[in-house]
C-alpha cells in the first residue's frame, strides 16, 4: 500500500476550508473481500465510530461490510432505484437491515444536514467535493474511489468549536467556553434517545454531561419510565456530538439513589466526569475510584486505585486532581421517607460534614500518585491550572503547588452560607491572575493567585434555585445578578476582576415574573 499526501484549500460556500488529501493504493492481495476492503477504509479513515454513508451501494455487501462494529451506523445511497430495491433485500434476508440502511438520491445532493457524517465512502457514485465536506462533520473524513487508488480528504476542526471537558468548563471553574458557533437553535441537529426522563419531582435523570472532540459524554438512569419506584439503570454514554450516534455505554451499577427528591441529586455528582482530547475520566461508581476509558471505544486504559471514593475529579495538562473521601459519605444512608416528596427533610438533615478528604495528584500517563494531603475542603471549590490548585478549606482559600502539593499560601477569612446543603455549593474560579469566590453569604472576593493578596470585596447576587449560585467571567467582567425570587431585579453587573469595580449593568429586556428564571447554574 503506497500513499501521497497532500494539501488543498477547497471553497466552500464563502469559507475556504483547508482539506488534507491523501492517496493510497489497494491492491487484490490487499482487499480480497469486500469485509478486507470495508477494514483497511475505516482504518485508514480512523473513523472508529458514528455516522458512514457509501456512495454507490451495490448489492449491499460492501455497505454491509462498512459496519464493522456496533459504534457504526451505516447508509448506502445510489442514484439507480432498482439497485437499492436489490441492496435491501440482500440486507433484510442477512437480518443486518437497521443499523445498515440504503436509499435513493438524486446524484448530486447528499440528502443530510450540514455537518453530519462521520465518513463517505465515494464509490460508484460521486458528487462534488464542496458537498462531501458540507455534510461531513469537522475531523470527518471522505474515502474516494478511483479505480485501485483512494484519495482520504478530511475536513479540519474550526477554531471556533470548543470543548466543554468539565462541569464548569474545564478545571478553572469558569462556567463559559470560549466557542464562537453556540448560539440561539436554528434547526434540530439530531434526536436521540430516551425522549422522556424518568420524573420532575425525584433526582434528575441525568446527572453528568461533557463534551470533547466531538463526542459528548452522559451519566443517565436508563430505568423504566413506568414507574420512578422501579429500579435505576445508570450508565455512562458516548454518543457522537454531530449524529447522536451512541458509540459506546459502561454500566454504573452503584450511584446516589434515584429517589433523592428534586434536581439533579447532590451537586458533587456532576464533578465525577472529565473528557479531556480522547480519554474520559469517572468513577463507575458511587465510592468507586477514577477509571481512564478510551473515549473511541470505551475501552478501559486504566484505573486509578489509590481514588477509591472520589467525589470530584479534575484534570489539567496530564495531572488528575482528585477529592478523594476515605469515610461515610454524607448521603450514604439516604433513603425517601415520604412518596409525595423529601425536600424539606433533606433540607435540614443532610449537608457538607465539613470532614476531613484527601486531595490527591496523580500522573494520568504512569498513575503515580505525586503527591497526596489530608484537609477540609469545601464543595465544588476545588480548581486547577497550570501552575497551582486551590480550594475553600471551610474558612478561607487555600492554594497550593501542583507540583509538589506544598502549600504556598491562605487567604484573608472568606466567609461563607453557614450550611452548605447537598443542592448548593460555593464557587471558586480562577480568571487569568484572579482567584475569585463566593460562598452563599452574598458577598464574593477577589484574591490574586500568586500570594493570596485581597484585592476587593462586592456585593454577590442571589441566583438559581435550590443549586450553585452564579459566579462568570465573561468578556473580561465578572458577573452576577439576582435572579431567584419574584421581587428580584434581574439586574447584571459586570465587575473588573481586578478591582471590583462596576464597568457594566443591564435589566432583563423582559418584565421578571413569578418565580426563578431557572433551577440551574448559568453557563
Amino acid at each position: 500500500m503506497s500513499w501521497i499526501h497532500r494539501s488543498r484549500r477547497v471553497r466552500l460556500g464563502t469559507v475556504a476550508i483547508a482539506a488534507t488529501i491523501c492517496l493510497f493504493n489497494v491492491s487484490p492481495a490487499d482487499a480480497a473481500t469486500p469485509a478486507e476492503e470495508a477494514r483497511l477504509l475505516l482504518e485508514q479513515s480512523g473513523i472508529t465510530g458514528g455516522f458512514v454513508v457509501h456512495l454507490g451501494c451495490g448489492n449491499g455487501e460492501a455497505t454491509a461490510a462498512l459496519r464493522a462494529n456496533d459504534r457504526l451506523q451505516v447508509q448506502g445511497l445510489s442514484s439507480d432505484a432498482a439497485q437499492v430495491a436489490e441492496a435491501r433485500e440482500r440486507l433484510t434476508e442477512q437480518g443486518s437491515y437497521g443499523p445498515v440502511a440504503v436509499d435513493t438520491f438524486d446524484g448530486q445532493t447528499l440528502p443530510y444536514i450540514d455537518n453530519l457524517v462521520n465518513l463517505v465512502v465515494v464509490d460508484g457514485e460521486s458528487v462534488a467535493r464542496d458537498e462531501l465536506l458540507r455534510v461531513l462533520t469537522p475531523n470527518g473524513v471522505a474515502m474516494i474511489r478511483d479505480g485501485d487508488q483512494w484519495s482520504k480528504l478530511t475536513k479540519p476542526w474550526p477554531e471556533e468549536i470548543d470543548d466543554w471537558t468539565h462541569y464548569l468548563y474545564d478545571s478553572k471553574g469558569n462556567a463559559v467556553a470560549h466557542d464562537q458557533r453556540a448560539g440561539p437553535p436554528r434547526h434540530l441537529q439530531w434526536l436521540g434517545s430516551p425522549r422522556w426522563s424518568r420524573h420532575h419531582d425525584r433526582m434528575a435523570s441525568m446527572s453528568a454531561l461533557v463534551s470533547a472532540q466531538g463526542r459528548i459524554f452522559y451519566i443517565m438512569d436508563e430505568g423504566s419510565r413506568v414507574s420512578i419506584q422501579l429500579p435505576p439503570r445508570w450508565t455512562l454514554l458516548a454518543r457522537d456530538a454531530f449524529n447522536g450516534t451512541i458509540l459506546w455505554r459502561q454500566p454504573i451499577p452503584e450511584w446516589q439513589n434515584h429517589l433523592w427528591p428534586l434536581k439533579s441529586g447532590p451537586t458533587q455528582l456532576a464533578r465525577r466526569l472529565v473528557a479531556v482530547d480522547d480519554r474520559v475520566f469517572v468513577t463507575l461508581g458511587f465510592h468507586a475510584p477514577v477509571t481512564m476509558i478510551d473515549a473511541g471505544t470505551g475501552e478501559t486504559r486504566r484505573v486509578f486505585e489509590a481514588t477509591a471514593g472520589t467525589e470530584e475529579l479534575l484534570v489539567n495538562n496530564g495531572l488528575l486532581l482528585a477529592q478523594v473521601n476515605r469515610g461515610a459519605m454524607e448521603t450514604d444512608d439516604y433513603a425517601p421517607a415520604l412518596n409525595v416528596g423529601d425536600q424539606g427533610r433533606v433540607a435540614r438533615e443532610y449537608a457538607w460534614n465539613q470532614k476531613p478528604r484527601e486531595i490527591m495528584a496523580i500522573d494520568i500517563e504512569t498513575g503515580e500518585t505525586l503527591w497526596s494531603r489530608e484537609t477540609t475542603m469545601a464543595p465544588l471549590t476545588m480548581t486547577l491550572d497550570e501552575q497551582r490548585a486551590y480550594f475553600h478549606d471551610g474558612q478561607k482559600v487555600v492554594c497550593l503547588d501542583r507540583k509538589t502539593g506544598d502549600q504556598l499560601w491562605t487567604s484573608e477569612p472568606a466567609a461563607r452560607r453557614q450550611t452548605i446543603t447537598m443542592n448548593f455549593g460555593p464557587k471558586l474560579v480562577v480568571y487569568k491572575s484572579v482567584v475569585l469566590f463566593a460562598g452563599g453569604d452574598r458577598t464574593m472576593k477577589a484574591f490574586d493567585s500568586a500570594t493570596g493578596k485581597h484585592l476587593w470585596t462586592a456585593p454577590h447576587a442571589q441566583s438559581g434555585y435550590q443549586s450553585p449560585e452564579d459566579l462568570l467571567v465573561a468578556n473580561g467582567l465578572v458577573w452576577s445578578a439576582p435572579t431567584t425570587r419574584t421581587q428580584d431585579s434581574g439586574i447584571y453587573s459586570g465587575l473588573d476582576p481586578l478591582t471590583g469595580e462596576v464597568k457594566v449593568e443591564f435589566p432583563p429586556a423582559v418584565d421578571t415574573y413569578w418565580f426563578h428564571h431557572r433551577c440551574y447554574i448559568a453557563k
